[in-house]
């Protein structure tokens, strides 16, 4: 994986802005509405080249291919892993249903949220999970691999999702060998993409983000041990893989809410650095967590790690100032070194924000890390 050596690198952390035309089919299948595959494969094909050239003109120097071959983590699922069944009559589901953000401020999210729903149905195991999203994944590299020629990169990632055991279980034994028979059908995209010459992004929203879920709230050391199992599925998912290879992404969810019952970073930290990742991608930049760059004054950065802050943020419409990028890369650079420090984004931009204003992000994220760099390098 590339370091920055000579000057701060940039990248983000992976959804991107979809074509209006290719958004619109996309809801089509949440909302469980036909829709032609071939028609949707054909846009996307055409439309990885573009993300990729936005990318390179607003200054991202490890680009991926938006994300545009996925639809949501719930289709995810249903269209790349067999031995589920999606039960019951889909019924909407709005936004932060079950979060206990949602109990304190009923009123605001209610009023945000309540005409964003999507089809949602039961999620079930119902026989042995094995990885059967070949054909999809292997169009998602052939596109992004095509797209890539003709410009110049410093590297490229894919994102894919962390095991993950929610759902009901209905056919295995116990719980453990439910949540090992995801981590192993997972482990073939992980595999897949590094085998492809790209760094394999493994996306944990739930590390972070389940703790607001208990309801009742339960104490920190219960969290912390169901934390820890969840990581040792990870490094059980990602054995065989290169560190080297692998960036782990965390967040805590990408809504646009209040989020007072987010889990501090301090609470996690050691096991964040216990996955076998050479690079960790964090929230660094919106106002809950900004303040959370005083934890690794008492944390140290593991030898040959690399910490990829979020120094723009998804969480508001307002553009960073480049020189306010400049002074959030050059705190982290001071606390681990500016060479394990790649410039990042909180969480992805695609769907939280205008197109417009995702694309003016990334335009002053690699502006900010120019004047750093000008800065650790003078």
């Amino acid at each position: 994986m590339k370091r920055s050596e000579a000057r701060i690198l940039t990248s983000h952390a992976g959804s991107l802005p979809r074509p209006k035309d290719l958004q619109e089919m996309n809801l089509r299948k949440q909302r469980g509405e036909p829709v032609d595959d071939a028609a949707r494969a054909e846009r996307i094909r055409r439309a990885v080249p573009e993300v990729v050239r936005r990318q390179v003109e607003a200054g991202v120097d490890v680009v991926n291919d938006g994300e545009y071959g996925k639809v949501n983590f719930l289709l995810y699922v249903q269209e790349r892993l067999g031995g589920f069944e999606f039960t019951g009559a889909a019924r909407p589901l709005g936004a932060m249903a079950d979060r206990r953000d949602r109990h304190l401020f009923s009123e605001f999210y209610e009023d945000e949220f309540s005409s964003r729903v999507i089809a949602r149905r039961e999620q079930v195991c119902v026989g042995p999970i094995a990885y059967t999203g070949h054909e999809l994944l292997q169009a998602d590299i052939a596109n992004f691999k095509a797209a890539l020629e003709g410009v110049s990169v410093e590297e490229a990632f894919m994102p894919a999702l962390a095991p993950f055991y929610q759902g009901e279980n209905r056919y295995y034994r116990t719980q453990e060998e439910y949540e090992t028979a995801v981590a192993e059908a997972m482990r073939v995209e992980y595999r897949a993409i590094v085998d492809a010459g790209f760094v394999v992004q493994i996306d944990d929203p739930g590390l972070p983000s389940q703790w607001d879920q208990f309801i009742p709230e339960i104490g920190i050391e219960e969290y912390r041990r169901l934390a820890a199992k969840r990581i040792e599925l990870v490094n059980y998912a990602l054995e065989g893989i290169p560190e080297d290879r692998i960036r782990y992404h965390i967040c805590w969810g990408s809504w646009h809410g209040a989020h007072v019952t987010d889990l501090p970073l301090a609470d996690i930290v050691d096991l964040l650095l216990n996955v076998k990742a050479q690079c960790y991608s964090i929230e660094a930049a919106n106002v809950r967590h900004e303040h959370e760059w005083k934890v690794w004054k008492n944390v140290k950065l593991p030898d040959g790690k690399i910490l990829m802050p979020g120094v723009v943020s998804h969480a508001t419409n307002v553009v960073e100032h480049p020189e306010l990028v400049a002074d959030r890369i050059l705190t982290y650079a001071g606390l681990v070194g500016r060479e394990n420090v790649i410039a990042g984004t909180d969480c992805g931009l695609g769907g939280r924000l205008h197109p417009q204003l995702c694309w003016a992000k990334l335009q002053v994220l690699a502006e900010g890390a120019a004047l750093a760099s000008k800065q650790l390098w003078s």
